[in-house]
C-alpha cells in the first residue's frame, strides 16, 4: 500500500519546518480527516524536554483545534535509515482519535511501512 501523495508532500514540507536543535531528528506528519481536510505538523523541541511536541502530536493538535475528531490516514516522514515509528505517547494520542486509521511510515529513501494505529498499540489504554 502507498500513502496519499498529497499527504506525503505535506509531511515532507512539515519535516522541513521541524525545530530539532537538540536531537537533530526531524519529523514531519500529515493526516487526512474523515471529512477530507488535511493537517500537518512537525516536531518542536524545547530545552525543557517534557515540553517537546512530536510531529504526530502537532498534526493531531491542529486537527482537534479545528473541531475535527477522526482521521483516516497519517503519513510520518523522517530521514531515518529505517522509517521511524511513533513514540509511545504518540501511539496513544493517535489511538485516542482513530484506532483503525492507516499509518504510513516513510523515509527519504522511499521505504514505506504501513500499519493500522491499533497494530502499533495493541491493548491500548481507553476510558
Amino acid at each position: 500500500m502507498k500513502p496519499d501523495e498529497n499527504l506525503l508532500e505535506l509531511a515532507k514540507v512539515a519535516w522541513g519546518h521541524a525545530y530539532a536543535p537538540y536531537s537533530k531528528f526531524k519529523v514531519g506528519a500529515a493526516l487526512k480527516t474523515d471529512s477530507g481536510q488535511t493537517y500537518s505538523g512537525a516536531n518542536i523541541e524545547n530545552a525543557s524536554f517534557g515540553l517537546t511536541r512530536c510531529g504526530e502530536q502537532s498534526a493531531i493538535q491542529a486537527m482537534a483545534s479545528k473541531g475535527e475528531r477522526k482521521f483516516s490516514e497519517i503519513v510520518i516522514y523522517t530521514e531515518a535509515e529505517d522509517p521511524a515509528t511513533p513514540c509511545g505517547a504518540c501511539r496513544q494520542i493517535l489511538y485516542e482519535f482513530s484506532p483503525e486509521a492507516s499509518v504510513y511510515l516513510v523515509n527519504h529513501l522511499g521505504t514505506i511501512k504501513h500499519y493500522k494505529v491499533s497494530d502499533l498499540l495493541p491493548d491500548a489504554f481507553w476510558l
